[in-house]
């Protein structure tokens, strides 16, 4: 059974999304598009036919990105190896068959993973793609089979690929949610990786090649992330924006996909970011590893348990608005030793006063819990059971 504890109500210039008075989201010319707060819970701001399923162009190039990641953690690959460049990579590299953008990498070269990750995604390298894919999976084909076995372990509805730089086909599709949920796990999972996003330019073989996110220059808070184009997906942008507030600091996601323009996909991008910054209040409610309730352990050495949240706890409230917002702990009940600290046993859900639900965070034990002697657990289950 669950147990339940108010913990707190709060009074605050308030909220998120679940607001009667949210701010409305200015007029973004995408055909899709999609506002994200990283910092309070994922939560999204604004999205017009965020679920649509449209051709991705290079933004596929981030779950390219995301699969040799995950080689470099298994040690399959390491920055500093060298891989061939195959006949297939070196036809991307002309731009025979989609005209793409490139690294100019040819078979007489062995070019660095590094290198070709900076090449995949500063210069939104095809070439790079598939030299990467061959290194990482023997073929093309078995690489993109990892990139749609992730995608499906994310829940990814929306999104399957048949190649791994983004090339037009009926079948190569994705959504700006679905996007946006690959950019957040780099950025979350792989931040020692996320500099890359960053680089303005990259120059291989006596090649300069900027990066085609205007937006790295011209706003200091933007530090990544992909762009990409063709005919049918139009100009696409995921940017992500971090500034400080009071209490912290916000990273803001955008993916807007189907604007007119390499100029309108940066506009439009930072009107939303914008927006976002502009319109909504980031709030702080719980500190990281802050203890929230102590609570009854049985057969345990200890007869309690501090329960708290392993990471900070921010909301978004509409600015200049107040409100109130309700928090509420539930938790196993009765929590039975041995207990682990980290050791997830509830939820943490933050509401408005109305009951519309803002966050949900999980509840973790703070220390560790043994277990008791033989006495002291044949004494709690005595009064477990007369309980």
């Amino acid at each position: 059974m669950k147990r339940f504890l108010v913990a707190a109500v709060f009074s605050l210039s308030a909220a998120t999304s679940v607001w009667a008075q949210a701010p409305q989201a200015p007029e973004i010319a995408a055909r899709n598009y999609i506002l994200i707060d990283m910092t309070a819970n994922h939560r999204v701001l604004a999205e017009r036919d965020a679920d649509a399923p449209q051709d991705p162009a290079s933004l596929t190039k981030l779950m390219t990105a995301y699969i040799v990641f995950n080689a470099l953690k298994d040690k399959r690959l390491t920055l500093e190896q060298t891989l061939p460049v195959s006949k297939r990579a070196w036809e991307e590299s002309r731009g025979g068959r989609s005209g793409e953008s490139v690294m100019f990498i040819d078979t007489t070269m062995t070019p660095t993973v590094d290198q070709l990750l900076r090449g995949l995604i500063v210069q939104s390298g095809g070439d790079a793609a598939v030299a990467l894919a061959e290194g990482t999976s023997g073929t093309v084909e078995n690489f993109v089979a990892a990139m749609n076995k992730q995608a499906a372990a994310w829940g990814l509805k929306n999104t399957h690929f048949v190649n791994v730089g983004g090339m037009t086909d009926p079948s190569h599709k994705s959504s700006a949610r679905d996007v946006a949920v690959i950019a957040m796990h780099i950025i979350e999972d792989y931040p020692q990786y996320y500099a890359y996003y960053s680089q303005k330019e990259f120059t291989f073989n006596k090649i300069r090649q900027g990066n085609r996110n205007i937006l790295l220059t011209r706003d200091p808070s933007v530090d990544g992330m992909k762009t990409g184009y063709t005919e049918a997906a139009g100009y696409c942008l995921v940017a992500s924006s971090h500034r400080a507030f009071p209490n912290g600091e916000r990273r803001l996601l955008s993916v807007v996909m189907g604007t007119a323009s390499k100029t309108a996909r940066a506009d439009e991008s930072q009107k939303l970011l914008n927006w976002g910054f502009a319109a909504w209040d980031g709030l702080r409610l719980y500190a990281k590893d802050q203890a929230i309730a102590t609570v009854p352990v049985w057969k345990g050495q200890a007869p309690t348990a501090k329960l708290g949240v392993a990471g900070a706890v921010f909301v978004d409230v509409p600015r200049g608005e107040s409100a109130e917002l309700k928090t509420e702990i539930q938790h196993t009940e009765p929590l039975v030793a041995p207990l682990v600290a980290g050791q997830r046993v509830g939820t943490l859900k933050v509401s408005t006063k109305a009951g519309a639900p803002v966050a949900e965070v999980p509840l973790v034990v703070q220390q560790d819990v043994p277990q008791a002697g033989l006495l002291g657990r044949a004494w709690d289950a005595l009064r477990l059971w007369i309980k």
